[in-house]
């Protein structure tokens, strides 16, 4: 039996990945959690040989619990279950330290061959991932600005470009509006950007949020 951890904040998602998992015999979900604080007591409690984790949580997001479980040589496998598209945030989540990546819009059936994938000690990567992987390996030369940003730089470009607010990004990433500031202020200057306008022509350009 595979056991499953979900990391959420969105509890009617966990419910829905919960019941696409529950139609699967060699699956069971033994645990799930809204926020970092939560996964972290609850992994101290409760055996699972998968985690499933979202990369936008409050606090510190699914990228930050990615590098703790690797810096902490945890043995779950992860597999990073995201609303965002691949060419966001795969290639970051994969160097983090997840097994697998998948778009939380995907067909339940391939959602659980990507858990089934991952419990069994394998990369569980889509064909689009899998041609990014091999772009990035055969033009190591073409850095993208972005490519320096942090991951929660990035994160907050990509919600500025999808017309956020710093008030509302604060809230959902629970910081402080002054920190969100700070990272705004580091992404206009490590690319060489004015102000939000810009910003979001850049996003657009480089395909980290439609049009």
């Amino acid at each position: 039996m595979i056991r499953v951890i979900l990391c959420d904040d969105h509890a009617l998602i966990r419910r829905g990945i919960r019941d696409t998992l529950a139609d699967a015999t060699d699956i069971q979900v033994v645990g799930e959690a809204g926020d970092y604080g939560e996964l972290r007591s609850l992994m101290r409690s409760t055996a699972c040989d998968v985690l499933v984790l979202d990369i936008n949580l409050p606090g510190r997001s699914g990228l930050d619990v990615l590098h703790a479980l690797k810096d902490e040589g945890a043995a779950v496998r992860v597999l990073v279950l995201s609303m965002y598209p691949e060419d966001q945030y795969a290639i970051r989540a994969l160097r983090a330290g997840a097994h697998g990546y998948a778009n939380k819009g995907s067909d339940p059936a391939l959602i659980v061959q990507a858990v089934r994938t991952v419990a069994q000690g394998r990369k569980y990567v889509t064909p689009a991932i899998a041609e990014m992987l091999v772009e990035s390996l055969t033009a190591a030369n073409t850095e993208h600005a972005h490519d320096r940003l942090s991951d929660r730089e990035l994160q907050t470009l990509v919600m500025i470009a999808s017309g956020k607010r710093l008030s509302d990004i604060a809230v959902e990433l629970t910081l402080s509006p002054k920190t969100v500031s700070v990272y705004r202020a580091r992404v206009l200057e490590k690319l060489a950007l004015q102000n939000n306008s810009e910003l979001t022509v850049y996003a657009i350009r480089n395909g980290l949020v439609g049009d």
